[in-house]
């Protein structure tokens, strides 16, 4: 499975024994499998507030890359960018602090943000 973070969570026993009778019972591979089923429906039924949401915030959803040549023309166009994702957010590591640092205002991410450890340092104070 591509594109996927480990997680932990912490089970009550019964629920646990009663996921387990489901996974005994061939109703799902594994736990991790029901957990995965279980979220999935959780995220189906809440879908239009998640949609509501990301309109109002004008997020993306999905993976959302910048690269050193995105931010370049950026700067060239005099903008700034306010970043917000749920999903993944990549800032290549072609990217300088520097250039983070002249051209991105905020960055909200409601999932993983990948990018080289400099630049995360030069944004930390705008993480939301």
């Amino acid at each position: 499975m591509a594109d996927t973070e480990k997680i932990t969570v912490n089970v009550g026993i019964v629920d646990l024994g009663r996921i387990d009778l489901l996974v005994q019972e061939g109703f799902y591979s594994s736990r991790a499998d029901f957990i995965r089923t279980a979220i999935r429906n959780q995220l189906d039924r809440q879908r239009s507030a998640v949609d509501s949401i990301t309109t109002r915030k004008s997020m993306v959803i999905g993976t959302q890359v910048y690269t050193r040549k995105d931010l370049e023309e950026k700067r060239e166009g005099n903008e700034k960018i306010n970043v917000k994702v749920i999903g993944m957010l990549i800032l290549t590591d072609d990217i300088t602090p520097e250039l983070a640092d002249e051209i991105i205002q905020s960055v909200t991410v409601r999932g993983v943000f990948k990018a080289p450890e400099d630049v995360k340092t030069v944004l930390e104070d705008r993480l939301h």
